[in-house]
């Protein structure tokens, strides 16, 4: 591949800081954003803005997204792909369906392109400190070059073969951590409906082998019963119905699928996946 020109698409709760790492590690970097208010920080730590997706194209080879959902990655692409793609990478970190993610990889290949899905385990946080878990799957040569990139965006990186399989383990690690997340909810409400307060109740917790670093960080939002997004309640609740529709077909999915939905309904999308606990208490313990 001649000399990378790296641009980053999706400048969201995961891109800004996933994107500012690049920037710290000495990338000469691009950014795109459709709201293009987003891109201010990523310009005052020395990215170039561009203002259209035919930019991008035309002046990128290695191009990475971090996009909501498959409405917002299949829309990108879309544009992306009325011009030649001949030699450049796209390197998708967003977290979408495998139907999607090899449709992708097939039409950007037979274009003479490059295509390689890696999704992140991780919120906000580990976004920040360079300390996220990259799901990669695609050609083998692709995911040997961009480990330069995933070297300064996550603490490792993982080779899962073919497309499809990095969307799937993420929806896997997903649907785990929706469980793990609705069953602290119930724990903390079942304590408080027996008198022992939310702290005292995460105090166990945490220092229990139940314990972990996902529980420790929920602490002060269970707590204080505020919940800014670290990982938005509503990217939960995609996934657990694409890991559905990927073949996930429990009694246990189901009332994940249930619950997050009504937590949705309750205008809980926003706010971090832990607000759960809202839905959970109106539900079951009023």
């Amino acid at each position: 591949m001649p000399t990378p020109k790296l641009t980053f698409i999706g400048l969201g709760h995961m891109g800004t800081p996933m994107a500012l790492n690049l920037l710290k590690a000495g990338f000469e970097l691009s950014v795109y954003n459709r709201s293009a208010d987003k891109t201010k920080p990523l310009t005052d730590a020395g990215a170039k803005a561009y203002t259209s997706l035919d930019e991008v194209r035309e002046n990128s080879n290695v191009i990475f997204t971090m996009l909501a959902d498959d409405a917002a990655v299949s829309s990108v692409f879309a544009d992306l792909l009325k011009g030649s793609v001949s030699e450049k990478l796209f390197i998708n970190m967003s977290t979408i369906s495998s139907e999607l993610t090899k449709r992708l990889s097939v039409e950007i290949e037979s274009k003479g392109g490059y295509y390689l899905e890696a999704p992140v385990s991780g919120s906000v946080k580990p976004a920040v400190d360079g300390t996220l878990i990259i799901l990669a799957a695609g050609r083998e040569p692709d995911y040997e070059f961009a480990t330069t990139y995933f070297e300064k965006l996550g603490k490792f990186s993982i080779y899962l073969g073919e497309v499809g399989q990095g969307a799937k383990a993420k929806l896997a690690i997903n649907y785990y951590m929706s469980v793990v997340i609705e069953g602290l909810a119930e724990t903390v409400l079942f304590a408080e409906k027996n008198g022992i307060d939310k702290e005292t109740m995460m105090f166990i917790v945490n220092e229990s082998a139940c314990g972990s670093p996902m529980s420790k960080m929920k602490t002060p939002s269970i707590v204080q019963d505020n919940y800014p997004a670290a990982f938005p309640l509503k990217h939960m609740d995609k996934d657990i119905r694409l890991a559905q529709a990927e073949g996930l077909n429990t009694e246990t999915s189901e009332a994940m699928k249930n619950i997050y939905q009504e937590a949705m309904q309750a205008k809980l999308g926003d706010d971090d996946l832990m607000a759960v606990l809202r839905a959970v208490k109106t539900k079951y313990f009023k």
